[in-house]
This record gives C-alpha cells, sequence and structure tokens, in this order.
C-alpha cells in the first residue's frame, strides 16, 4: 500500500531561479543574498534549487524582463537540469510571465506568487484562508489570460475563438464576484476583532513584530510558558495572529500578540489583504520590533520591516527595537553590536529564547511599559473595608500602606490603570 502511494505522490518540483537586480540599484550589491532568501522560499514551498541565473539589467525588458541573450541562457539551464519551474526574484508582468512561459516552456513564477503559494499552504485558521485567497486572486485577476494559451492553437478554428474570449470574461466576472464576496467577509472579521478588542479595554497590550524568521514565536512560548505556540525554524512558520497573556510579576500583566512576519519585495496584495491581522500592530500600545541579531542583513531587516509598519500607519505607536539570537554571538560581535544599537536606538534590549533567563530583559522592559501607564497614586481606604484593600492588592502595585488614626483609613499608595482605579473609587476609596 505504501508502495503505491509513493509511486502515486507528485514528483519534486525542480527549480530554477533568477535574479535581474537593476544596475543603478542598491540590490545588485545583495543579488546572492536576495537569492539565497530566494531559495529558503524556495525550500520552504517544497520545490528543490538546481540552478541559479542572474544579470545586471539596466531597465527590465518589457517583453522578458532579462535580455534576449539571457532568454536563450535560461532555455539552455532548463534543459540541461530538466527544470520544472523558473522563479524570478522581481515581480514580473502578466505580459512577462506570458512570454517567457512560452519561450522556455516551463510553468515561471515570481517571488510574489512563490510567497502566496507558501501562505496558502501555510493558513490555518478560517480568517487567513480567506485573506490568502483574496490575495491570490487579486494577482491572479490580470493574469487570466495566460490559463488560456491552450486556445491558441485553435485560432482560425470555426466557433473556437469567439467561446474561448467568451469564458474568458466568464472567469473573470467570477473571480470579480468572489473578491467582492471575501472583502465582505473580511469585513465581518473585522467588526468581530473590534467587539473582541472591546474586551481587552484598559489591558496593556504589545505585539510581536519584524522580519520573517526573526524568532517571534519562539520569544512568545518562552516568555508566556505557552507551548502550544507554533515554533519553527523556516520562513513563514506563522501567519495567524496569536495573542497571549504574559505575567510579569507585582499583579501586572500583558497581552502579548505574535503577528506575520514580513519579508523584502512582500507583494503590495498580500499586505492589504493581510491589514484585518495587521489591525492587531495598529492597536498595540507598544510594538516590539523583533531583530534576528545573528543574521548578517539584520539592518537591512530591520529598514523594510520599518517600512512596511509606515504602509500600515503604525510607525507612531511606540517602538523598541528587540535584538534576539544573541546566543549566536561571538561575545566582541555582540560587544560590538550593542555598541552600535546603543547609538542608533537608545533603550533596545537584547535577547536569547534559547539561553537561560535570555528573555528576562525583556520581561524587564515591559514590566517598566506597563509602570509608565500606571501613575503612581494615593487613596484613602476605610480601615473597616478590608476587602477593598484586598481589592487594591489584586488589581494593582501597592507600594506602601500608613494608617491614618485621626481619620479612620489607610493611606494606600500604589500604581494603578484608569479601570482599576475606577473601580476602587466606586467601592468606597478617596483618591488624594
Amino acid at each position: 500500500m505504501s508502495k503505491d502511494l509513493i509511486e502515486l505522490a507528485p514528483p519534486q518540483e525542480r527549480a530554477i531561479l533568477v535574479g535581474a537586480p537593476l544596475k543603478r540599484g542598491t540590490d545588485r550589491h545583495q543579488a546572492a543574498e536576495h537569492l539565497d532568501e530566494l531559495a529558503q522560499l524556495t525550500d520552504t514551498a517544497g520545490a528543490v534549487v538546481v540552478g541559479t541565473l542572474t544579470q545586471q539589467i539596466d531597465r527590465p525588458d518589457p517583453a522578458t524582463y532579462i535580455g534576449r541573450g539571457k532568454v536563450e541562457e535560461l532555455k539552455q539551464l532548463v534543459s540541461a537540469t530538466e527544470a520544472t519551474l523558473v522563479i524570478f526574484d522581481d515581480e514580473l508582468s502578466p505580459a512577462q510571465g506570458k512570454n517567457l512561459e512560452g519561450e522556455v516552456g516551463k510553468r515561471v513564477i515570481d517571488r510574489a506568487e512563490l510567497i502566496l503559494d507558501i501562505f496558502a499552504v501555510r493558513a490555518r485558521s478560517a480568517e487567513a484562508r480567506m485573506q490568502v485567497e483574496l490575495a491570490q486572486l487579486e494577482y491572479s485577476l490580470p493574469r487570466l489570460v495566460r490559463m488560456w494559451t491552450h486556445l491558441e492553437k485553435f485560432r482560425g478554428g470555426i466557433g473556437v475563438r469567439g467561446p474561448g474570449e467568451t469564458q474568458l470574461e466568464t472567469d473573470r466576472r467570477l473571480v470579480g464576484h468572489r473578491i467582492r464576496l471575501l472583502k465582505e467577509r473580511l469585513e465581518e472579521v473585522t467588526k468581530a476583532r473590534h467587539v473582541q478588542r472591546a474586551g481587552r479595554t484598559g489591558a496593556f497590550k504589545a505585539s510581536l513584530v519584524g522580519y520573517t524568521n526573526a524568532g517571534k514565536s519562539s520569544i512568545l512560548r518562552g516568555i508566556s510558558g505557552s507551548a502550544e505556540v507554533f515554533v519553527e525554524d523556516r520562513l513563514f512558520a506563522t501567519l495567524d495572529p496569536l495573542t497571549r497573556e504574559v505575567d510579569l510579576g507585582d499583579h501586572q500583566s500583558v497581552l502579548l500578540t505574535d503577528t506575520v512576519g514580513f519579508i523584502r519585495k512582500l507583494p503590495h496584495h498580500l499586505v492589504a489583504s493581510f491589514r484585518a491581522t495587521l489591525e492587531e500592530v495598529q492597536e498595540a500600545d507598544l510594538l516590539l520590533h523583533v531583530i534576528d541579531a545573528s543574521h548578517h542583513s539584520w539592518e537591512e531587516h530591520r529598514l523594510v520591516v520599518d517600512q512596511v509598519l509606515a504602509e500600515l500607519d503604525a510607525n507612531e505607536i511606540p517602538m523598541v527595537y528587540v535584538l534576539n539570537k544573541v546566543d549566536r554571538l561571538e561575545p566582541e560581535v555582540r560587544a560590538a553590536l550593542e555598541a552600535r544599537i546603543a547609538n542608533l536606538a537608545p533603550g533596545s534590549v537584547f535577547t536569547s529564547a534559547a539561553a537561560p533567563a535570555g528573555l528576562e530583559p525583556l520581561r524587564d522592559l515591559l514590566r517598566e511599559a506597563q509602570r509608565a501607564r500606571r501613575p503612581e497614586v494615593v487613596l484613602a481606604i476605610p480601615m473597616t473595608d478590608g476587602k477593598l484593600l484586598a481589592e487594591a492588592h489584586r488589581l494593582g502595585e501597592v507600594t506602601s500602606s500608613d494608617p491614618d488614626e485621626g481619620e479612620g483609613v489607610l493611606v494606600v499608595r500604589g500604581r494603578f490603570d484608569g479601570a482599576a482605579l475606577a473601580r476602587l473609587v466606586r467601592g468606597g476609596a478617596e483618591e488624594r
């Protein structure tokens, strides 16, 4: 039985990666690194890389993106490696994709399509699946004509050309209808999220953001102690936002949310489609920008994430850099990095989800951020009201409690958020 299943399993895709940075752009200096990341994406999608091709160009060729000579070289490489798939690191226009497929005789996709495919496989919740489907449909709508290239062999055939065009238009209408339906459903999800957030009013909320595979999920699992948080050392291991309450001690806690990772050249359709999920970022009191300190391109990753946050209108939210995976750094490298970050972004913290107590600096940061939201106040609580005093200790951080015999009250100093303070006052405490 197992033998039959193996024989029926589809063969693994064999991919050739193509990078064509602009000569005048900065990407040309990082072409090899960008292709390495594309190779990681390809592996995540389940294909094997059998070859790469690069060319520096003045401008993309309107017909085939790369030059004519490189197209011929690509055809030879496809033949020599028996590749079944060609993946471009930059986004192709519908015409370029169609022309390239006609030239090489194999399926041609770009980085955006590859990321969408990964998201489609890894989406777990109903919301994430809807968001991915919406992004795929919006991406494919102008490219539907590529799905109908098989009709070209019948051009001139009686009665075929018309129905082909009619079917294409029918598909476009169906896709357009599906897009509208998904947007309506996601709008309902957004409204439901607003209701959920209403129940969190007064809670301190922080969101983990950052480049994909920077270690956000590992941090959430480690600091919350929640073993069910999914962690995997691959790109885009997490798509669905996940919130856990983290106990900070001293009657303090924070709602910490793990969000989908960002990546360079993130498809615009995907950013737009995931706005409902990324509202978790916009609603946060504090953003924790997690950076893989062990990655040699951490500064580029930082800029990519900052740019996406700006697109989401989230750059006004207080943010702290969290330099993660510092356990992988040599002592002298870490010392140099700490000096660099001290000048770039004072107040940043260094963490490791793998090292003992490696997340304590982050816990301390969250505790101080929580305290800053809860100014110290002085309350007078009747000495006879032990229940109200216990409530004060439960709801906030009581720093002192001194009796005032003359007035028959306890003078309580402590830190309370707005909701807790209002509750104590309603219960009979007097604010001084």
